[in-house]
């Protein structure tokens, strides 16, 4: 069987970030997301692109968003290097998207279908370890002791971007932007659609079957 490139979609909250690192472990293949992808080559030289800066970290450090072309770019850079992969997080709009149909062959488009509803909850859920920045969810995996880190004894936080009208507003933008990526890969006839809202191991399993199917 050859190694996997498969593209992993679905809103903020439904589970992305989980179940992409699981399959990259199930299937040996690498996990690439444009935030990775971002750090790692922050330094490269752009200086040859029609770009206001000479490298991705000036954007990042002047609190710009980085240009498609740039992570473009990267991304691209980034598949290069891998014999297989589970791509997270791009394509962000139908531009990048046509540009990844240029650079790459997929073998799996899942999208993790979650209401909007779960997703409030599943976001607003979120706190942080202000310390060691360990994850929990007032719900689905709460501290043993409420608003402590289990791990180092830190505080728990809900980050700003948990609230719930920022919450709303990242669905809203995602809705603007990445949900038409969605529509173009089920126009496509490549779109397999998996429910995001079960237990994360019965979502893995969901995912791992289509991925088996498709490679």
């Amino acid at each position: 069987m050859s190694e996997p490139h498969v593209l992993l979609l679905g809103a903020p909250g439904a589970g992305k970030g989980t179940q992409s690192k699981r399959l990259a472990e199930a299937f040996d293949i690498e996990h690439v997301t444009t935030g990775d992808a971002l750090r790692a080559n922050k330094d490269m030289d752009i200086g040859h692109m029609d770009t206001e800066y000479d490298t991705p970290r000036a954007y990042m450090e002047a609190g710009e968003l980085v240009p498609d072309a740039v992570v473009n770019e990267i991304v691209k850079t980034a598949l290069q290097e891998a014999d297989g992969y589970v791509l997270d997080g791009y394509p962000r709009n139908l531009d990048q998207a046509e540009y990844l149909s240029e650079i790459t062959d997929l073998d799996a488009v899942v999208f993790l279908d979650v209401s909007e509803v779960e997703l409030v909850d599943r976001l607003t859920g979120r706190r942080v370890c202000d310390d060691c920045g360990a994850n929990y969810h007032v719900e689905f995996s709460p501290p043993e002791t409420e608003g402590v880190c289990d791990e180092c004894g830190g505080d728990l936080i809900q980050r700003d971007d948990d609230t719930e009208d920022t919450v709303r507003e990242r669905l809203r933008v995602y809705e603007e932007n990445t949900a038409p990526v969605v529509e173009h890969y089920r126009d496509e006839g490549v779109l397999v659609e998996v429910d995001g809202e079960g237990t994360p191991d019965e979502v893995f399993e969901a995912i791992h079957e289509e991925v088996d199917a498709a490679t």
